[in-house]
Protein backbone atom coordinates (compact mmCIF):
# COMPACT_ATOMS: atom_id res chain seq x y z
CA UNK A 1 0.00 0.00 0.00
CA UNK A 2 1.44 3.64 -0.98
CA UNK A 3 0.12 6.66 0.60
CA UNK A 4 0.71 10.27 -1.35
CA UNK A 5 3.06 12.22 0.89
CA UNK A 6 3.02 14.99 -1.39
CA UNK A 7 2.45 18.50 0.14
CA UNK A 8 0.00 20.81 -0.72
CA UNK A 9 1.40 23.43 -3.43
CA UNK A 10 0.76 26.90 -1.45
CA UNK A 11 -0.64 29.82 -3.49
CA UNK A 12 -0.26 33.29 -3.20
CA UNK A 13 -3.00 35.14 -5.11
CA UNK A 14 -2.26 39.16 -6.58
CA UNK A 15 -6.10 40.19 -7.16
CA UNK A 16 -9.64 38.92 -6.59
CA UNK A 17 -11.77 40.58 -8.78
CA UNK A 18 -13.73 38.78 -11.59
CA UNK A 19 -10.94 35.86 -12.29
CA UNK A 20 -10.83 35.13 -8.78
CA UNK A 21 -12.55 32.08 -9.61
CA UNK A 22 -9.38 30.84 -10.72
CA UNK A 23 -8.12 31.02 -6.99
CA UNK A 24 -11.51 29.31 -5.81
CA UNK A 25 -10.97 26.65 -8.20
CA UNK A 26 -7.11 26.26 -7.06
CA UNK A 27 -7.66 26.20 -3.28
CA UNK A 28 -7.97 22.71 -2.41
CA UNK A 29 -6.47 22.13 1.13
CA UNK A 30 -5.51 18.25 0.99
CA UNK A 31 -5.74 17.88 -2.94
CA UNK A 32 -2.74 18.86 -3.78
CA UNK A 33 -3.07 23.01 -3.62
CA UNK A 34 -4.10 25.87 -1.18
CA UNK A 35 -4.45 29.26 -1.09
CA UNK A 36 -2.19 30.92 2.16
CA UNK A 37 -1.74 34.18 0.60
CA UNK A 38 -3.72 37.22 -1.21
CA UNK A 39 -3.40 40.30 -1.64
CA UNK A 40 -5.86 43.15 -3.28
CA UNK A 41 -6.47 47.05 -2.77
CA UNK A 42 -9.78 47.25 -2.72
CA UNK A 43 -11.59 46.06 0.75
CA UNK A 44 -13.99 44.40 -0.06
CA UNK A 45 -12.15 41.81 -2.28
CA UNK A 46 -10.16 41.05 1.14
CA UNK A 47 -13.31 40.60 3.21
CA UNK A 48 -14.19 38.11 0.33
CA UNK A 49 -10.78 36.58 0.23
CA UNK A 50 -10.95 36.24 4.46
CA UNK A 51 -14.17 33.89 3.57
CA UNK A 52 -13.15 31.94 1.05
CA UNK A 53 -9.90 31.09 2.29
CA UNK A 54 -9.76 30.54 5.76
CA UNK A 55 -6.44 31.70 7.28
CA UNK A 56 -5.06 32.89 4.71
CA UNK A 57 -2.65 35.64 5.00
CA UNK A 58 -5.10 38.57 3.16
CA UNK A 59 -3.35 42.05 2.52
CA UNK A 60 -3.32 45.18 0.60
CA UNK A 61 0.77 44.76 -0.02
CA UNK A 62 1.01 42.63 -3.18
CA UNK A 63 4.76 42.57 -1.56
CA UNK A 64 4.10 40.56 1.36
CA UNK A 65 2.73 38.18 -0.56
CA UNK A 66 5.50 37.11 -3.04
CA UNK A 67 8.06 37.51 -0.28
CA UNK A 68 5.68 35.56 2.00
CA UNK A 69 7.67 31.84 3.17
CA UNK A 70 4.23 30.15 3.11
CA UNK A 71 4.10 30.68 -0.68
CA UNK A 72 5.46 28.72 -3.28
CA UNK A 73 3.83 29.88 -6.43
CA UNK A 74 2.14 32.92 -7.54
CA UNK A 75 -1.07 33.61 -8.88
CA UNK A 76 -1.88 36.93 -10.87
CA UNK A 77 -5.15 38.00 -11.25
CA UNK A 78 -5.05 41.94 -11.37
CA UNK A 79 -6.09 44.12 -14.59
CA UNK A 80 -4.36 43.30 -17.52
CA UNK A 81 -2.12 46.94 -17.32
CA UNK A 82 -0.06 45.36 -13.93
CA UNK A 83 0.49 41.81 -15.57
CA UNK A 84 4.05 42.49 -16.62
CA UNK A 85 5.43 44.11 -13.66
CA UNK A 86 3.61 42.43 -10.98
CA UNK A 87 4.46 38.39 -12.66
CA UNK A 88 7.68 39.92 -13.17
CA UNK A 89 8.80 40.55 -9.55
CA UNK A 90 7.72 37.21 -8.84
CA UNK A 91 9.59 35.42 -11.33
CA UNK A 92 12.65 38.14 -10.12
CA UNK A 93 11.81 36.34 -6.56
CA UNK A 94 12.19 33.07 -7.49
CA UNK A 95 8.95 31.71 -8.11
CA UNK A 96 6.68 30.14 -10.74
CA UNK A 97 3.90 32.19 -11.81
CA UNK A 98 0.25 31.73 -12.79
CA UNK A 99 -0.35 35.28 -15.04
CA UNK A 100 -3.63 35.18 -16.20
CA UNK A 101 -4.47 36.78 -20.45
CA UNK A 102 -3.76 38.82 -21.83
CA UNK A 103 0.18 38.67 -20.70
CA UNK A 104 -0.20 42.20 -20.72
CA UNK A 105 -1.12 45.34 -22.64
CA UNK A 106 1.58 45.77 -25.20
CA UNK A 107 4.04 43.90 -27.12
CA UNK A 108 7.48 45.50 -25.14
CA UNK A 109 5.98 44.60 -22.07
CA UNK A 110 5.58 41.14 -22.80
CA UNK A 111 8.65 40.74 -24.38
CA UNK A 112 10.21 41.95 -21.27
CA UNK A 113 8.30 39.89 -19.05
CA UNK A 114 9.39 36.91 -21.17
CA UNK A 115 12.97 37.95 -20.93
CA UNK A 116 12.70 38.09 -17.02
CA UNK A 117 11.18 34.58 -16.86
CA UNK A 118 14.20 33.70 -19.36
CA UNK A 119 16.83 34.96 -17.21
CA UNK A 120 15.67 33.89 -13.70
CA UNK A 121 15.08 30.48 -14.81
CA UNK A 122 11.53 30.90 -12.82
CA UNK A 123 8.59 29.00 -14.30
CA UNK A 124 5.86 31.06 -16.41
CA UNK A 125 2.41 30.14 -17.19
CA UNK A 126 -0.02 31.91 -19.00
CA UNK A 127 -3.60 30.98 -18.08
CA UNK A 128 -5.59 31.33 -21.82
CA UNK A 129 -8.43 28.62 -20.43
CA UNK A 130 -9.50 28.26 -24.07
CA UNK A 131 -7.35 25.87 -25.24
CA UNK A 132 -8.69 23.60 -22.60
CA UNK A 133 -12.41 24.09 -23.38
CA UNK A 134 -14.22 21.24 -25.35
CA UNK A 135 -14.96 22.55 -28.08
CA UNK A 136 -12.15 23.79 -29.17
CA UNK A 137 -10.26 20.61 -28.61
CA UNK A 138 -12.70 18.87 -30.54
CA UNK A 139 -11.98 21.03 -33.03
CA UNK A 140 -8.97 20.63 -33.27
CA UNK A 141 -8.76 16.98 -33.14
CA UNK A 142 -10.84 17.22 -36.43
CA UNK A 143 -8.14 19.32 -37.97
CA UNK A 144 -5.32 16.92 -36.51
CA UNK A 145 -7.13 14.12 -37.82
CA UNK A 146 -7.23 15.68 -41.64
CA UNK A 147 -11.14 15.64 -41.76
CA UNK A 148 -10.83 19.18 -43.84
CA UNK A 149 -6.98 18.35 -45.35
CA UNK A 150 -4.70 21.19 -44.59
CA UNK A 151 -6.17 24.39 -42.79
CA UNK A 152 -6.53 27.07 -45.31
CA UNK A 153 -8.53 30.08 -44.10
CA UNK A 154 -10.43 30.56 -40.62
CA UNK A 155 -13.39 32.73 -39.65
CA UNK A 156 -14.47 33.65 -36.08
CA UNK A 157 -17.58 35.91 -34.84
CA UNK A 158 -17.66 36.31 -31.52
CA UNK A 159 -21.35 37.54 -30.13
CA UNK A 160 -20.64 38.39 -26.53
CA UNK A 161 -23.95 39.35 -25.19
CA UNK A 162 -23.00 40.18 -21.40
CA UNK A 163 -20.35 42.93 -23.15
CA UNK A 164 -22.33 45.99 -21.36
CA UNK A 165 -22.02 44.29 -18.04
CA UNK A 166 -18.32 43.12 -18.35
CA UNK A 167 -16.61 45.20 -20.57
CA UNK A 168 -18.40 48.68 -20.50
CA UNK A 169 -18.89 49.33 -16.45
CA UNK A 170 -15.05 49.17 -15.19
CA UNK A 171 -11.54 49.54 -16.03
CA UNK A 172 -11.84 47.13 -18.96
CA UNK A 173 -13.58 50.05 -20.66
CA UNK A 174 -10.27 52.37 -20.83
CA UNK A 175 -7.46 52.01 -23.45
CA UNK A 176 -5.28 52.92 -20.41
CA UNK A 177 -6.19 49.85 -18.57
CA UNK A 178 -6.71 47.31 -21.89
CA UNK A 179 -5.33 49.21 -24.97
CA UNK A 180 -8.45 48.07 -26.27
CA UNK A 181 -11.04 44.81 -26.53
CA UNK A 182 -9.09 43.62 -29.64
CA UNK A 183 -6.66 42.43 -27.24
CA UNK A 184 -8.42 42.37 -23.98
CA UNK A 185 -11.18 40.20 -25.15
CA UNK A 186 -9.86 38.76 -28.52
CA UNK A 187 -6.73 37.50 -27.00
CA UNK A 188 -8.54 34.35 -26.59
CA UNK A 189 -9.81 34.07 -29.73
CA UNK A 190 -6.66 34.93 -31.35
CA UNK A 191 -5.03 32.47 -29.61
CA UNK A 192 -7.31 29.95 -30.74
CA UNK A 193 -6.93 31.04 -34.12
CA UNK A 194 -3.03 30.39 -33.77
CA UNK A 195 -4.23 26.95 -32.48
CA UNK A 196 -6.26 25.91 -35.04
CA UNK A 197 -4.33 27.20 -38.42
CA UNK A 198 -0.71 26.28 -36.52
CA UNK A 199 0.69 29.65 -37.54
CA UNK A 200 0.70 33.18 -36.58
CA UNK A 201 -0.37 36.19 -37.20
CA UNK A 202 1.90 38.38 -39.34
CA UNK A 203 -0.24 41.27 -40.69
CA UNK A 204 -3.23 42.65 -40.03
CA UNK A 205 -5.71 45.34 -41.01
CA UNK A 206 -8.36 46.34 -38.86
CA UNK A 207 -11.83 48.86 -38.76
CA UNK A 208 -14.47 49.31 -35.83
CA UNK A 209 -15.90 52.09 -33.85
CA UNK A 210 -17.50 52.97 -30.31
CA UNK A 211 -21.06 52.75 -31.70
CA UNK A 212 -23.16 52.17 -28.88
CA UNK A 213 -22.07 52.66 -25.82
CA UNK A 214 -20.46 55.84 -26.15
CA UNK A 215 -23.55 57.78 -26.71
CA UNK A 216 -25.14 56.12 -23.09
CA UNK A 217 -24.85 59.16 -20.96
CA UNK A 218 -25.48 56.85 -18.09
CA UNK A 219 -21.82 56.68 -16.08
CA UNK A 220 -20.96 56.65 -12.64
CA UNK A 221 -18.80 59.44 -11.28
CA UNK A 222 -15.40 59.02 -10.55
CA UNK A 223 -14.70 56.98 -7.78
CA UNK A 224 -17.87 55.66 -7.18
CA UNK A 225 -18.60 51.89 -7.56
CA UNK A 226 -19.89 50.04 -9.70
CA UNK A 227 -24.00 49.29 -8.97
CA UNK A 228 -24.90 46.15 -7.42
CA UNK A 229 -27.20 45.39 -10.16
CA UNK A 230 -24.20 45.99 -12.70
CA UNK A 231 -24.92 42.13 -13.95
CA UNK A 232 -27.69 40.27 -14.35
CA UNK A 233 -28.95 37.70 -16.58
CA UNK A 234 -31.92 38.52 -17.79
CA UNK A 235 -31.55 41.98 -17.33
CA UNK A 236 -29.83 45.35 -18.89
CA UNK A 237 -31.42 44.55 -22.29
CA UNK A 238 -31.75 46.67 -24.67
CA UNK A 239 -28.04 47.83 -24.54
CA UNK A 240 -29.21 51.18 -24.53
CA UNK A 241 -31.22 50.69 -20.84
CA UNK A 242 -27.60 50.09 -19.41
CA UNK A 243 -27.19 52.02 -16.37
CA UNK A 244 -23.69 52.74 -14.53
CA UNK A 245 -21.26 52.31 -17.00
CA UNK A 246 -17.71 53.72 -16.22
CA UNK A 247 -17.04 56.97 -16.20
CA UNK A 248 -14.85 57.03 -19.09
CA UNK A 249 -15.48 54.73 -22.28
CA UNK A 250 -12.73 54.82 -25.27
CA UNK A 251 -12.33 51.62 -26.47
CA UNK A 252 -14.66 50.08 -29.35
CA UNK A 253 -17.84 47.75 -28.66
CA UNK A 254 -17.51 46.57 -32.66
CA UNK A 255 -14.71 45.69 -34.51
CA UNK A 256 -13.79 43.71 -37.45
CA UNK A 257 -9.91 42.17 -38.22
CA UNK A 258 -8.51 40.63 -41.37
CA UNK A 259 -5.32 38.69 -40.65
CA UNK A 260 -2.79 36.94 -42.84
CA UNK A 261 -0.71 33.98 -40.54
CA UNK A 262 3.02 33.10 -41.60
CA UNK A 263 2.08 29.88 -43.01
CA UNK A 264 -0.36 31.79 -45.86
CA UNK A 265 -3.72 31.45 -43.98
CA UNK A 266 -6.14 34.44 -43.94
CA UNK A 267 -8.07 34.64 -41.63
CA UNK A 268 -11.06 36.97 -40.13
CA UNK A 269 -12.46 37.48 -36.82
CA UNK A 270 -15.34 39.97 -35.95
CA UNK A 271 -16.28 40.88 -31.94
CA UNK A 272 -19.64 42.81 -31.17
CA UNK A 273 -20.64 43.85 -27.34
CA UNK A 274 -24.24 44.49 -27.64
CA UNK A 275 -25.58 41.53 -29.07
CA UNK A 276 -28.42 39.36 -27.52
CA UNK A 277 -26.65 35.99 -27.27
CA UNK A 278 -23.03 35.27 -26.00
CA UNK A 279 -21.43 32.62 -28.04
CA UNK A 280 -18.83 32.15 -30.00
CA UNK A 281 -18.88 30.45 -34.18
CA UNK A 282 -15.62 29.62 -36.05
CA UNK A 283 -15.58 28.53 -39.33
CA UNK A 284 -12.03 26.12 -39.96
CA UNK A 285 -11.65 25.56 -44.34
CA UNK A 286 -9.30 23.39 -45.55
CA UNK A 287 -8.38 22.29 -48.66
CA UNK A 288 -11.13 19.36 -48.33
CA UNK A 289 -13.62 19.82 -46.64
CA UNK A 290 -14.83 22.42 -43.81
CA UNK A 291 -15.89 22.15 -40.34
CA UNK A 292 -18.35 24.33 -38.02
CA UNK A 293 -19.44 24.91 -34.53
CA UNK A 294 -23.15 25.15 -33.05
CA UNK A 295 -22.91 26.69 -29.35
CA UNK A 296 -19.84 26.69 -27.44
CA UNK A 297 -20.90 24.62 -24.58
CA UNK A 298 -22.02 21.58 -23.29
CA UNK A 299 -24.76 20.58 -26.21
CA UNK A 300 -22.86 22.14 -28.81
CA UNK A 301 -22.18 20.00 -31.70
CA UNK A 302 -19.23 20.76 -34.80
CA UNK A 303 -20.27 19.73 -38.09
CA UNK A 304 -17.58 18.59 -40.89
CA UNK A 305 -19.02 19.13 -44.65
CA UNK A 306 -16.24 17.27 -46.60
CA UNK A 307 -17.60 14.42 -49.20
CA UNK A 308 -19.14 16.01 -52.15
CA UNK A 309 -19.84 19.67 -53.57
CA UNK A 310 -24.20 21.27 -52.77
CA UNK A 311 -25.86 23.74 -52.37
CA UNK A 312 -27.20 24.39 -48.40
CA UNK A 313 -27.43 21.02 -46.51
CA UNK A 314 -28.11 20.88 -42.81
CA UNK A 315 -27.43 17.31 -42.49
CA UNK A 316 -23.47 17.16 -42.40
CA UNK A 317 -21.25 14.35 -43.29
CA UNK A 318 -20.33 13.81 -39.71
CA UNK A 319 -21.78 15.78 -36.84
CA UNK A 320 -19.35 15.58 -33.73
CA UNK A 321 -21.20 16.21 -29.90
CA UNK A 322 -19.57 19.01 -27.95
CA UNK A 323 -17.81 16.86 -24.47
CA UNK A 324 -20.51 17.90 -21.36
CA UNK A 325 -17.82 18.16 -18.26
CA UNK A 326 -19.05 16.76 -15.17
CA UNK A 327 -16.79 19.51 -13.68
CA UNK A 328 -18.27 22.45 -15.89
CA UNK A 329 -17.07 25.19 -13.33
CA UNK A 330 -16.28 27.90 -15.22
CA UNK A 331 -16.02 27.94 -19.09
CA UNK A 332 -17.10 24.82 -19.59
CA UNK A 333 -15.06 23.07 -17.59
CA UNK A 334 -11.78 24.61 -18.93
CA UNK A 335 -10.72 26.36 -15.53
CA UNK A 336 -9.99 23.33 -13.46
CA UNK A 337 -8.21 21.92 -15.96
CA UNK A 338 -6.32 25.03 -16.76
CA UNK A 339 -5.30 25.24 -13.01
CA UNK A 340 -4.38 21.18 -13.33
CA UNK A 341 -2.06 21.58 -16.13
CA UNK A 342 -0.45 25.02 -14.11
CA UNK A 343 -0.08 22.85 -10.73
CA UNK A 344 1.65 20.08 -12.62
CA UNK A 345 4.07 22.38 -14.41
CA UNK A 346 4.99 24.05 -11.22
CA UNK A 347 6.08 20.67 -9.77
CA UNK A 348 7.08 18.42 -12.49
CA UNK A 349 8.07 21.58 -15.26
CA UNK A 350 7.61 20.40 -19.18
CA UNK A 351 5.65 21.50 -21.80
CA UNK A 352 2.44 22.58 -21.86
CA UNK A 353 -0.89 23.44 -23.99
CA UNK A 354 -1.14 26.85 -22.99
CA UNK A 355 1.77 28.78 -24.35
CA UNK A 356 3.94 32.02 -23.07
CA UNK A 357 5.07 31.98 -26.79
CA UNK A 358 1.59 32.01 -27.98
CA UNK A 359 0.44 34.39 -25.92
CA UNK A 360 2.41 36.87 -26.79
CA UNK A 361 1.60 36.42 -30.13
CA UNK A 362 -1.74 36.77 -28.98
CA UNK A 363 -1.24 40.14 -27.61
CA UNK A 364 0.98 41.27 -30.30
CA UNK A 365 -1.65 40.81 -32.96
CA UNK A 366 -4.42 42.20 -30.42
CA UNK A 367 -2.17 45.12 -30.25
CA UNK A 368 -1.33 45.63 -33.97
CA UNK A 369 -4.83 44.86 -35.22
CA UNK A 370 -5.81 47.95 -32.74
CA UNK A 371 -3.46 50.53 -34.49
CA UNK A 372 -4.71 49.72 -37.70
CA UNK A 373 -8.45 50.12 -36.40
CA UNK A 374 -7.21 53.56 -34.97
CA UNK A 375 -5.52 54.46 -38.49
CA UNK A 376 -8.15 54.04 -40.61
CA UNK A 377 -7.69 50.71 -41.63
CA UNK A 378 -3.73 51.14 -42.34
CA UNK A 379 -2.65 47.58 -42.48
CA UNK A 380 0.08 46.50 -39.73
CA UNK A 381 3.18 43.90 -39.73
CA UNK A 382 3.33 41.97 -36.75
CA UNK A 383 6.81 41.74 -35.16
CA UNK A 384 8.76 38.93 -34.55
CA UNK A 385 9.38 37.30 -30.97
CA UNK A 386 13.62 36.82 -30.41
CA UNK A 387 14.25 33.50 -31.49
CA UNK A 388 16.26 32.82 -27.95
CA UNK A 389 13.27 33.08 -25.73
CA UNK A 390 10.85 31.05 -28.60
CA UNK A 391 13.22 27.73 -28.33
CA UNK A 392 13.49 28.34 -24.67
CA UNK A 393 9.90 28.39 -23.94
CA UNK A 394 8.82 25.57 -27.04
CA UNK A 395 11.19 23.46 -24.95
CA UNK A 396 9.03 23.40 -21.77
CA UNK A 397 11.52 26.42 -19.87
CA UNK A 398 14.66 24.04 -19.13
CA UNK A 399 17.50 25.50 -17.94
CA UNK A 400 19.55 24.01 -19.61
CA UNK A 401 18.40 24.42 -23.20
CA UNK A 402 19.73 28.61 -22.56
CA UNK A 403 23.42 29.45 -23.67
CA UNK A 404 26.09 29.11 -21.24
CA UNK A 405 26.94 32.90 -20.76
CA UNK A 406 30.45 33.75 -19.84
CA UNK A 407 31.09 35.59 -16.74
CA UNK A 408 32.61 39.06 -17.30
CA UNK A 409 34.36 40.93 -14.36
Amino acid sequence: MTTNTRRDLRLGVLGYGLRGSIARTAHRPGAGSRVTALADHDPAARAAADEAFPGALVVADHRAVIDSPDVDAIVVLTPDHTHADLAGQALEAGKPVFVEKPLDITIERCDDLLRTAYETGSRLYVGHNMRHMPVVRLMRDIITRGEIGQVKTVWIRHFVGFGGDWYFKDWHAERRHTTGLLLQKASHDLDVLHWLANGYTRQVQAIGDLVVYGDNPHRRAPGEPKHADWHTEDGNWPPHTQRGLNPVIDVEDVSLVNLRLDNGVLAAYQQCHFTPDYWRNYTVIGDAGRLENFGDGPGAVVKVWNSRRSTYRDQADAEYSVPDDEDDGEHAGADPLLVDEFLRFVRDGGTTDTSPVAARMAVAAGVRATESLRAGGAPREVPDLDPELVSYFDNGQDPSTRPRREHVE
